[in-house]
């Protein structure tokens, strides 16, 4: 499980180090997809799998389903812990969020986000408003 929140460096070439406690669910592969909110998600290939099952089970004549396989699917890149444990991001997805020499890396349970840190600003501020958040998960039905 992917949880807490760090800060990275991308070097020159698009590696980023991946946090060491992340990277044995990795150790089988990994995808990196362009996120829904002007971020990337990086599912390991179980992860992924999962959530390929389920979009592959929407109707072909739904145009917001074959909208969500494109979204997925066009920006999807498998990717492999090197030695160091770096990923590299390719550089077409690192230039969709503006994502250059700084990242912030947020665990999101099944699969973590790598934010800009400007867009990560932008998030946690909206995140930490009381009436903002009262209202967004009011729907959800999470017991304890």
């Amino acid at each position: 499980m992917f949880f807490s929140r760090y800060e990275h460096t991308i070097d020159e070439k698009g590696r980023m180090t991946i946090p060491s406690r992340y990277r044995e669910e990795l150790a089988d592969g990994a995808f990196v997809t362009l996120g829904f909110d002007k971020n990337l998600i990086v599912l390991p290939d179980t992860a992924f799998q999962k959530l390929s099952t389920r979009i592959s089970d929407t109707s072909l004549t739904d145009s917001e389903a074959r909208s969500l396989k494109r979204h997925v699917y066009a920006n999807a890149e498998p990717v492999e812990l090197d030695k160091a444990g770096r990923i590299l991001i390719p550089l077409w997805l690192r230039e969709e969020i503006g994502l250059t020499a700084n990242a912030v890396v947020i665990g999101a349970g099944e699969y973590f986000e790598i934010w800009t840190p400007e867009e990560w600003k932008k998030e946690k501020t909206e995140n930490q408003n009381p009436d903002s958040i009262s209202k967004r998960y009011a729907n959800f039905n999470i017991p304890l």
